[in-house]
């Protein structure tokens, strides 16, 4: 395993582009930890971001303690590979819905009409960006 506070690298961005859940742990929650699934981004300038409403749970301790971390794994079926960020985060009040609408189009087919009316369930919400900001990143790569 290598681990850095280095930005992420090429081969990280790779991972992260791809359309896979990523696993969203906030500090101040239960112990031990209770990591989300979650649709997510990675910015240009390597920032992590997702949509989420104001009201949920994952906002309110990360407005007590703004600290996260987001697993992201390649799927079965392909080599051993994980990247993990770890860092303060923002919560942005605005583009939570372009995002959404983004994520939508990489994580469904938004030809299919109930995903269709998913998406504009979620867009009929208000929405806020989280923004996970990398202070430390941990990879892993299976090589032979």
């Amino acid at each position: 395993m290598i681990t850095d506070a280095s930005p992420l690298t090429a081969q990280d961005l790779d991972l992260l582009r791809r359309p896979l859940h990523g696993f969203l742990t906030v500090a101040a929650g239960p112990l031990p930890p209770q990591p989300r699934p979650v649709w997510f981004e990675v910015t240009d300038a390597g920032a992590v971001q997702l949509f989420t409403p104001p009201d949920s749970v994952k906002i309110r301790r990360l407005r007590r303690d703004p600290r996260a971390s987001l697993v992201v794994a390649s799927p079965v079926g392909e080599r051993e590979r994980w990247v993990s960020v770890a860092g303060p985060t923002t919560v942005e009040p605005d583009g939570a819905h372009d995002l959404a609408r983004r994520l939508a189009a990489r994580y469904w087919d938004l030809d299919d009409p109930v995903r269709a009316n998913d998406l504009a369930e979620i867009l009929a919400e208000e929405q806020v960006r989280l923004v996970i900001h990398p202070q430390t990143v941990h990879r892993y790569l299976y090589e032979a």
